[in-house]
Parts: structure tokens; C-alpha cells; sequence
């Protein structure tokens, strides 16, 4: 799979079919010096694969998905896209902002989830290349009111691939009115490569001491509380399944893990680093948000995918780099309020490396 001979980093684009609606969905293929390759489509702003070298130079695609784009206009759990206007959940789907309440699309029972029904994971969104910076530049404008949030937002998500095997993603946002903005990437990553199984012997690190404990529908209760010697607390090197099966509630809901992690510290900051010990694949995620959601694909079952792979539960995870949960309604949570003349700035970066 692996070839010595040096490769042009390049970015090229392609049709890929079109939405029941009609319109025309494109795919660019990011290609560094070294051979990594990411591919993201405009419907959703989706990472649809990400090729990364293991050990021995040897390419997989470590990313769950399909290979067409058919069925990710169908209903999936969420594969590669953008999410938001607010990602994660908004409890009650209501919050204030100065004294108005607004109220959101109620898409988890009561409670909004993932920017609502119709939300930027189904939008096809305005496409540009930027060879330079070996780069896609992604922009959606949500109109005053789309799913119950305030304001125009203007929105611009910028994936990039970097000389050292890193994907980084700039997430910008400019208002016309006070809002709530939370934009993360869902990605389900297997680092032995998707449809090689369950995620369970990969090592986890993620350097947070705190978490946010839920109630049983998963909206925090606004506590911060210590991981530190429980089922949650990879401060230290652990295996995903070691405790996956700790199910005592309400510190695991049973399948796995589904939990927001505390991240201390300021501007760009580890959030996770993780590892396959067989292909010694590893990925750094990287932050400029105070918080990741760490997600075990508990609720996959039976998914056909990429290459004819079944998906099953824990055959992936995410690490949703975000605000907290529901931190339009938890003042004492870090503000994800965005105004007219405060942009709204959130830079991730997923950097791959082999030991």
C-alpha cells in the first residue's frame, strides 16, 4: 500500500452525486508529502475518510462511513459531520440569553440534541479550495430563527492537512444577534482502521481530572466532579474496555462511555491521546474548547458500511472537542454565548504519528 516515492501535497475536488433536492454535493481529497489523505465532502461538511500511515507505512482509512453518498443522506449516527448550531445537548430545548428565552428544536425527547432535525450535518455548504494552505473552506450562513436559535450566523469550517500528518479544523462564526454557538466534529475514529472491529484495546489518554455527571437523559447537573480512581479516569494510559463494563449508574449509562471531559488550561491544549498498540497508529487531539465528549458508538448496531463492514457498538469512538453540555442553561459552565463584534473561534487538530 505504502510507496517511497515522495508525493505532491495536493487538494482536488470531485461531484459526488446530488441531495433529493438537487443539489450538487462535491468531494475533496486533501493530500500531504507524505501520503496521508483526508476526504470531506460539502453535505455536511462531512469526513467522509482519513488515510493515515501505521508502523510500517501501511495506509488505513481510520474513520467509520460509507463509500457513497446515498446513504449518508439517509439516517446515520452522526459519521464525519459538522455539528451544530450546538452540538451536544441543550436541556429542555430552552435557554436566555439577556432576558429571552428562546426555544430550540426538542429532537431528544425533551431535550435538544446536535443543533436540531435539519441542522448543519444536512446542509450542503458553500466549497473552496485553498491550495496553500492544502486546504477546504467551508461556508453555511443559518438564518435568524433556523431550529429556535437567535441571530444569522454566519459560519466558515476550514479543514486543513499539514506536512506532519495533522488534520486541523477552524471552526469561525459571526452573529447579528446574542446566540449560543457550539461546533465540534463527529467523527468515529478506529485506529486499526474502520470495520477492523471493536475500538476496546486501544489506549486512551485524556489529561482531565473532571468531568460533568448527567442525569439519566444525559444533561449535566452543573457539578464538576473528580474522575480520579473510577471507571472514568484515563489521566493515566488505559485500555477503552478495561472498565467499559463498569456499569454502575449514574456514572456510566450501561453501554459505555458518553461523557464530557474538563480540560484545564487555556488556548490550544491535549485533549486525548490515543493509540493502537497493533498497528501503533497514534492521534493527538488537540483544543482550543474546555471541553471533549468522549463516545464509545454505543447506540451502532448492525450499520453497513464502508467495503461491506458491519458497524457494531464500540466499533469506533469520538472525542467531540466542545463546550459543555447544555452551557447555555449552566451560567457557572464557560459561556457559550457569541455577539454581534465577538467572533466565535474553535481550532481542533487530529495529529497522527506511528511508534
Amino acid at each position: 500500500m505504502h510507496s517511497s516515492l515522495p508525493v505532491a501535497a495536493s487538494v482536488t475536488s470531485e461531484v459526488w452525486g446530488k441531495t433529493a433536492a438537487g443539489q450538487e454535493v462535491r468531494l475533496f481529497t486533501l493530500t500531504n508529502e507524505k501520503g496521508m489523505e483526508a476526504r470531506i465532502m460539502n453535505y455536511g461538511g462531512i469526513l467522509v475518510s482519513l488515510k493515515v500511515p501505521d508502523k510500517t507505512g501501511a495506509l488505513a482509512d481510520v474513520v467509520l462511513g460509507f463509500d457513497s453518498l446515498e446513504p449518508y443522506l439517509g439516517k446515520h449516527p452522526h459519521f464525519g459531520c459538522i455539528t451544530g448550531r450546538y452540538a451536544n445537548r441543550i436541556g429542555g430545548a430552552s435557554f436566555e440569553i439577556d432576558g429571552t428565552t428562546y426555544e430550540v428544536t426538542a429532537n431528544s425527547g425533551k431535550n435538544h440534541i446536535h443543533g436540531g432535525r435539519e441542522a448543519f450535518d444536512k446542509k450542503v455548504w458553500l466549497a473552496r479550495t485553498l491550495e496553500e494552505r492544502n486546504a477546504v473552506e467551508l461556508a453555511y450562513t443559518s438564518a435568524d430563527g433556523e431550529e429556535g436559535f437567535p441571530g444569522k450566523l454566519d459560519c466558515t469550517v476550514t479543514y486543513s492537512l499539514t506536512a506532519d500528518n495533522a488534520l486541523r479544523i477552524e471552526y469561525r462564526a459571526t452573529t447579528d444577534k446574542p446566540t449560543v454557538v457550539n461546533l465540534t466534529n463527529h467523527s468515529y475514529f478506529n485506529l486499526a482502521g474502520e470495520g477492523s472491529g471493536d475500538i476496546l484495546g486501544h489506549e486512551l489518554t485524556i489529561p482531565a481530572e473532571n468531568y460533568t455527571p448527567t442525569d439519566d437523559s444525559l444533561i449535566p447537573t452543573g457539578e464538576i466532579e473528580s474522575v480520579l480512581d473510577t471507571p472514568l479516569d484515563f489521566t493515566r494510559p488505559q485500555l477503552i474496555g478495561a472498565r467499559i463494563s463498569a456499569a454502575f449508574k449514574p456514572l456510566l449509562q450501561g453501554k459505555g462511555y458518553d461523557h464530557n471531559y474538563v480540560l484545564a488550561g487555556s488556548g490550544e491544549k491535549l485533549a486525548a491521546r490515543v493509540k493502537d498498540p497493533k498497528s501503533g497508529r497514534v492521534m493527538e487531539v488537540l483544543t482550543t474548547d474546555p471541553g471533549v465528549q468522549l463516545y464509545t458508538a454505543n447506540h451502532v448496531k448492525g450499520v453497513k458500511g464502508k467495503a461491506g463492514h458491519v458497524y457494531e457498538s464500540r466499533h469506533g469512538f469520538c472525542l467531540e472537542t466542545q463546550k459543555y453540555p447544555d452551557s447555555p442553561n449552566k451560567p457557572q459552565f464557560p459561556s457559550a454565548v457569541v455577539r454581534p463584534g465577538e467572533p466565535y473561534l474553535h481550532i481542533t487538530t487530529f495529529k497522527f504519528s506511528a511508534e
